[in-house]
């Protein structure tokens, strides 16, 4: 596969272009992402469906800058498919034929396709093994059903944010609307029915944008974001009840409010149902997908167990001493090992303590000093796929804090496990560093029991060196603990 891909994406309503580049067999990072509000589909749907001359050429115009862009970046392969719009216009040779021209073949794409690239992008990169992926477009909307990581069902509905407008809210005819979308849901099989819904596409993202504001979101992040549906149903309908000219008052944005009400009345319809619960809000979809198919082209389409892609990015781009992190890692499972028949951390958590201990110098790619502050940093912001918001803040409260104090006014504190439990998560990943530093980090034992005055570590090794004793003086322990005891040439000395 290429090191730099390109992907574009032309919808009914905008053209999108992602880069990726590789950074080993299957790490992978955006590199660039542009789009067009193109409106290719503006006007079809009162002209027989054909493409009109001004769309098309405003779409040439915008794929001409987005080949140039590609090429900037080094892009070996450039991959295009079309959707909607494109699929249903009797004229489409026409458009394909202008594409040609500039140097770019277009693949229209069934709405088949269209539901398996982004229901492909929503398993492999979304933290959850089950669901139904909604993927609202202009022209046509877009669900799979995802049960244990595979893609049972697929199904695309001629159902879409510009059709509706177009339509249907340009004549004020919301009965109308109403009735389109819910024929359309009622032709699809009864077992897309899940408690979980994967939220694709722009409307999804305005929408969860929206609820982020509303409830003072703490994290800046709209990826893997969730919220309770019937907390934030009756907002839905306000926003396709209202007058457009009031949809600013309810936070939403200038270029959304054309299309903002079709998408809302088909999200909240859909929701309602597929008896939805719970809504993940997914920042990749259609290019993602596209992508990811050529990447696991050999994997049978997924990852393999327990692979996390920007774990491994992140790895690849940062990480200057493999030798040391492999140590801290694999000190850290041992170092949670001990603590398993007390129980003292619950055993889900195992998954995050090694990532922290694993990439918890990362910040030294940016500067040495403040070296957990820039960790920090990074984990928060580039953790982006396979995770909850909770548990990359996790990641990154972990790392910020090993051999600190972690602070009991520390913010998103709802969002994190209690204190004593990252007390001792935070404790293992920074007692982790400090003894990876020592010759033959391998060796070392640990052997955790309960005394008087609380838990004793026991660390043993053939021989400690003197800068690690003096590092782990410095330690701070948690509140359940009362010493470290370092046995090494057969002495013991608590500390």
């Amino acid at each position: 596969m290429a090191k730099i891909t390109a992907i574009i994406d032309i919808g009914s309503n905008s053209a999108r272009m992602a880069i990726f580049e590789k950074t080993s067999h299957l790490g992978f990072h955006l590199l660039h992402e542009t789009k067009s509000k193109v409106r290719i589909s503006e006007s079809t749907y009162a002209h027989n469906g054909y493409l009109q001359p001004a769309p098309m050429e405003r779409a040439i115009s915008a794929l001409k800058d987005f080949l140039r862009i590609a090429k900037s970046h080094k892009a070996r392969k450039i991959l295009c498919v079309a959707t909607s719009a494109v699929r249903d216009a009797p004229n489409k040779s026409d458009f394909l034929k202008l594409a040609r021209k500039i140097g770019l073949n277009i693949k229209v794409i069934s709405g088949e396709q269209e539901a398996y690239f982004g229901a492909l992008s929503a398993l492999n990169l979304l933290p959850y093994a089950s669901g139904i992926s909604i993927d609202i477009g202009g022209g046509s909307t877009e669900c799979a059903l995802i049960e244990n990581h595979k893609i049972i069902d697929k199904a695309s509905l001629d159902i879409g944010t510009i059709r509706l407008k177009e339509l249907f809210f340009d004549k004020n005819d919301l009965i109308g609307a109403k009735d389109f979308v819910q024929n359309a849901l009622y032709k699809l099989p009864s077992h897309f029915h899940h408690k979980r819904i994967f939220g694709i596409g722009g409307t999804a993202r305005a929408l969860s944008k929206t609820i982020q504001k509303r409830i003072q979101y703490p994290i800046n992040t709209l990826h893997a974001f969730e919220y309770d549906f019937f907390a934030h149903a009756e907002f839905f309908r306000t926003i396709y009840c209202t007058k457009p000219s009031e949809l600013p008052k309810l936070g939403i944005k200038e270029d959304r409010i054309d299309s903002i009400q079709g998408g809302a009345l088909i999200f909240h319809l859909s929701l309602l149902h597929f008896g939805a619960e719970n809504v993940v809000t997914s920042g990749v979809g259609i290019r993602e997908g596209v992508f990811l198919n050529d990447l696991l082209r050999n994997e049978n389409g997924h990852f393999p167990p327990n692979f996390n892609p920007s774990v491994r990015n992140l790895k690849d781009r940062f990480q200057k001493n493999t030798a040391q992190s492999n140590a801290q890692k694999l000190l850290a499972m041992r170092l949670f090992s001990t603590q398993e028949n007390l129980a003292l951390i619950p055993p889900t958590y195992k998954k995050h303590l090694s990532i922290s201990a694993e990439l918890c110098n990362i910040g030294i790619a940016l500067n040495f000093y403040e070296k957990s502050y820039h960790s920090d940093y990074i984990l928060l912001n580039a953790l982006s796929y396979g995770l909850t918001h909770q548990e990359r803040l996790l990641i990154a409260t972990l790392v910020r804090y090993a051999s600190k104090k972690i602070p009991e006014s520390l913010p998103y504190l709802e969002l994190l496990p209690n204190l004593k439990t990252l007390q001792i998560l935070s404790f293992f990943v920074g007692l982790s560093e400090i003894l990876s530093q020592n010759e033959n980090p391998h060796d070392f034992h640990f052997i955790l029991f309960s005394g008087l005055n609380g838990y004793t570590l026991q660390i043993t090794h053939p021989s400690i060196s003197y800068l690690v004793q003096e590092k782990l003086k410095k330690l701070t322990l948690p509140s359940l603990f009362s010493q470290l005891a370092l046995q090494s040439l057969h002495e013991c000395n608590p500390y």
